[in-house]
Formats: C-alpha cells, sequence, structure tokens
C-alpha cells in the first residue's frame, strides 16, 4: 500500500497539467499528503489561506483527482499546522471540503456587513495576494504582516476583505475593534470638545485586531492623524495586527503625516486592482446565484466585458437587470441588457452615488434600488436622492428610475425631507459631508 505522501504526489502530477502554472505554483506546490484513513484524505498545507482557498475552489477537482487513484469515493482535508505561539500553542485547523466552519450570524449594530466573507469573495489575479494576506491577519494576527496596508479604487473590494477578516477573526476567538476614518474623526473631535483623555478606550481595551477603513480622509487633519499614530504605535508595539484600507498608496497622499507613512512601510502593502474579464464573469455568476436571477452565459459575458468595471458597478449591474426583470415580468435579452450597459457607462456619476450611499449605510444596491422600505433602506434611497439632485444635472423622473422606478414626487419629498433634517441633524450631516467628499474625490 502506498503511503499518503506518494499518493498525493501522484495526485499532483495530474493537477499539474489540470490547472495553471501560477495557480498550481501559489496553492498546491508546496502541499503534501499526510495521511488516508477511513475514506478521508488529508492534505497538508503551509497556510490557513492556503486552507481556505484549496477548500472553496479546488475541493472537487482535487477529490474527482484521488478518486481516480485510489479507485473509490474519497472526502479531502486540508489542514494547517500552525507554528507555536504564546495565544495559540500549537493548533491544527481543518477546513473541509464543504467550505468549512460555517460563520456565525452576527448582530446589524455591529457594523459588520453580515454578506462581507471569505467565501463570499471572488479571487482573480488582482485580488489573489490582498486576499491571501487578509486571511492569514485574520487567522495570526500581528504575527505576519504588521500593518498590512490595503488599498485600491473604489468598488474593487477592500471593504470586503477588511469585514471578512473581522468575522473570520471572530470565528477565531479574537477580539476585533473595526473603525472608518469617518467615525474615528467624529468621535475624537467629540472628545476634544467635552475634554475626554481617552474616548476609544472602550473600543480598543483588549483587541487582537484593529480594522480602519478609509484613512485617506485623515488626509490634512493633523491632530486627528496625530493621535490615531499615538494608537497606532501603542497597538504596534503590543504586537496587535493592524489592518488598514486606503484609495491610494500612503506615499500619494498629500499632507500626510510622515512618522505614520514611515510606520506604514514596515508592513506588507498590497494592491487590488481592476478584475480582468474572466474574474468580472465569476463575480457576475457569483451575484446572479446570490439573487436567484438566472442568467444566460452569453448574457453574462456581455456584462463581462465592460471596459474599466470595478466589483461594485458588476454587481449593481446585474442587481439593476434582476430589478427590471420583477418589475416587468419578464426575462431581459441581450439589447435589453445593452442598452442598460450603453446607459451605464454615460451615467456612472449617479452609479459612483448609489454605491457610495450602498456603502456608507450597509444597505445593497439591490436593496436601495428595490422596494423594501426598512427605516434603513428608506433613509439610504433619500440621501441617494439628495445627493444626486445636488449634483447631477438629472431630472427629479430620472433620478427616481436609477432607483427602481419611483416617481417625480417620491424624489421631491425625499428630497425636501433630508434637506430640511439637515438643519438639526448633525449625524445625518456628517454622513452626506463624508459621502459628498468622497464622491469629489472621486470624480
Amino acid at each position: 500500500m502506498k503511503t499518503a505522501r506518494e499518493i498525493w504526489e501522484k495526485a499532483l502530477g495530474e493537477l499539474q497539467v489540470e490547472v495553471s502554472k501560477p495557480n498550481y505554483n501559489t496553492w498546491l506546490k508546496d502541499s503534501h499528503g499526510v495521511g488516508y484513513q477511513e475514506n478521508v484524505f488529508t492534505v497538508g498545507v503551509p497556510n490557513s489561506f492556503v486552507a481556505e482557498w484549496l477548500s472553496l475552489r479546488l475541493a472537487s477537482l482535487i477529490q474527482k483527482t484521488l478518486a481516480g487513484i485510489l479507485n473509490g469515493n474519497v472526502e479531502v482535508l486540508f489542514t494547517v499546522h500552525a507554528p507555536a505561539s504564546p495565544k495559540a500553542p500549537g493548533r491544527a485547523i481543518a477546513c473541509p471540503t464543504d467550505g468549512g466552519t460555517s460563520l456565525k450570524t452576527r448582530a446589524s449594530n455591529n457594523g459588520l456587513i453580515s454578506r462581507y466573507t471569505f467565501s463570499n469573495f471572488v479571487v482573480g489575479d488582482s485580488s489573489r495576494l490582498a486576499y491571501a494576506a487578509a486571511m492569514e491577519a485574520a487567522e495570526n494576527p500581528g504575527r505576519t504582516w504588521n500593518p498590512l496596508f490595503i488599498y485600491s479604487d473604489t468598488g474593487q473590494g477592500k471593504t470586503h476583505l477588511l469585514h471578512a477578516i473581522a468575522h473570520a477573526a471572530i470565528d477565531n476567538g479574537f477580539k476585533v475593534a473595526c473603525l472608518s476614518a469617518e467615525q474615528f474623526t467624529r468621535k475624537f473631535i467629540s472628545a476634544v470638545r467635552q475634554k475626554q483623555s481617552d474616548p476609544f478606550h472602550d473600543i480598543l481595551d483588549g483587541i487582537h485586531i484593529l480594522l480602519f477603513d478609509d484613512i485617506q480622509f485623515l488626509s490634512n487633519k493633523k491632530q486627528t492623524q496625530q493621535y490615531f499614530f499615538h494608537i497606532f504605535n501603542a497597538l504596534y508595539e503590543n504586537g496587535k495586527q493592524l489592518v488598514i484600507t486606503a484609495n491610494s498608496h500612503p506615499a500619494k497622499m498629500a499632507l500626510f503625516n510622515k512618522d505614520l507613512t514611515s510606520r506604514f512601510e514596515g508592513g506588507l502593502f498590497v494592491n487590488i486592482q481592476s478584475p480582468d474579464e474572466e474574474t468580472r464573469l465569476s463575480i457576475l455568476r457569483a451575484k446572479a446565484k446570490q439573487l436567484k436571477f438566472p442568467l444566460q452565459e452569453n448574457s453574462l459575458t456581455t456584462i463581462a466585458k465592460m471596459p474599466h468595471s470595478n466589483v461594485r458597478q458588476l454587481e449593481g449591474t446585474i442587481a439593476s437587470i434582476a430589478a427590471r426583470s420583477r418589475l416587468l415580468s419578464e426575462q431581459p435579452t441581450l439589447q435589453t441588457i445593452n442598452k442598460l450597459l450603453t446607459d451605464t457607462a454615460s451615467g456612472n456619476s449617479h452609479n459612483q452615488i448609489i454605491e457610495m450611499v450602498s456603502t456608507h449605510f450597509h444597505v445593497s444596491v439591490e436593496d436601495l434600488c428595490g422596494q423594501k422600505r426598512t427605516k434603513q433602506i428608506v433613509q439610504a434611497r433619500q440621501v441617494a436622492m439628495y445627493l444626486m439632485r445636488e449634483n447631477l444635472s438629472l431630472s427629479l423622473s430620472e433620478i427616481g428610475k436609477q432607483l427602481g422606478g419611483k416617481n417625480h414626487a417620491t424624489v421631491l419629498y425625499s428630497y425636501n425631507k433630508v434637506k430640511n433634517t439637515l438643519k438639526n441633524n448633525s449625524e445625518l450631516r456628517n454622513a452626506i459631508k463624508y459621502i459628498q467628499n468622497k464622491f469629489d474625490a472621486s470624480s
């Protein structure tokens, strides 16, 4: 009887022919056979993110290959042997072929988006390194890359990865704090006014990981940057993991603290680029499956050929097609899809506003453009209408059309309500100012 190592070496020989060379070198090259008992074959891999990726992407192919070699059905278990550490002595993490431990449901008030998980993130060549680094940060905080700095243009998946780290880290037993630059600035200013000495103690006390989104919005805020630098140093020196996102490399950020930038340079910078056509197609298939909205492959291919698409635009496009199909009770044709794509290409500004509002209020694009009327969705929808009215040369009817076919009276009511509420609601005023600044920066 051959050993598990010998069986796996034979399997690797066959898999090398089946997968691309980059995929083989990245995910399979350093794996080895660990054991084979009771129709379960255990594969050892060097890192937890490799185990996760293989269980999500190549498990069925590996099972088929091993079944052919062993002449029978076989289950595959990918096992990671983490090195010993003071906090996690000699543990092994297993990722079974059914996708591993299911993620716990999070309460909506903790600020995390439940659908932003590693299992829902479509990995392509443009995002593979960021995905791998993010998984490592969630599994072994403070031990590999610290800080981890993820940067990209708007809508490429930075916030998705940030929240995925939080979900996975919580499942791994770590305490996490997740803040946006806007939240941090608002709390810091409030603390200064109220003469609080340590406003973030309750949030940061005992954490293992600090996740900080959109740090570019601290640019030109000297006092806020200095305070963040103080927090950064305290966490870093105590071995806590810091994961930071931005819309560009910190070296390109104007008016940014040089000491802070220098600290960033001690970690790992990863850039998420625009997805290639193959990845865009995978994203669209995943989104269509999530929406339970079947589309012909040629329709998905047509959408995937859109130039310069970011992930959020792709998801927004298919959500719009799905909403239109349900409202009109008809299956979209290639002609209607091409028309929508033409409209989208000429109207990226309104798409940007919808996407930014969607992200800020933790509301999906499909809900924003749909018929749901929960308090959170209605408020987000009204803010989107207000910002589109303020920034774009669109009629009330056109704004309503972009948000699921609302009539001009609804848009006018929403615009006036937001405008009047702004006078006395500082929280809404800050939210709109934040989104407006993001929109201005991207224009």
